[in-house]
């Protein structure tokens, strides 16, 4: 059972490094590194739209 310490202590900052040894993770924390990877490929995605379509718009100027 989990004490009110253990709900106030800090969280672990979780970093991933790209080709990292995953053998030492736990399941638990291999589905945090999913998750986390995950939402930082949303995050990328919605960049790269964001930015196609500055990019798109700009180029529609100049060629007009």
């Amino acid at each position: 059972m989990a004490s009110e310490d253990d709900d106030n202590k800090p969280r672990k900052k979780i970093a991933h490094e790209i080709g990292q040894d995953l053998s030492l993770l736990s399941v638990d924390e291999l589905g945090e590194r999913i998750a986390l990877l995950t939402a930082e490929i949303d995050r990328l995605r919605a960049a790269e739209v964001k930015k196609r379509a500055s990019k798109d718009a700009a180029d529609s100027f100049f060629k007009s």
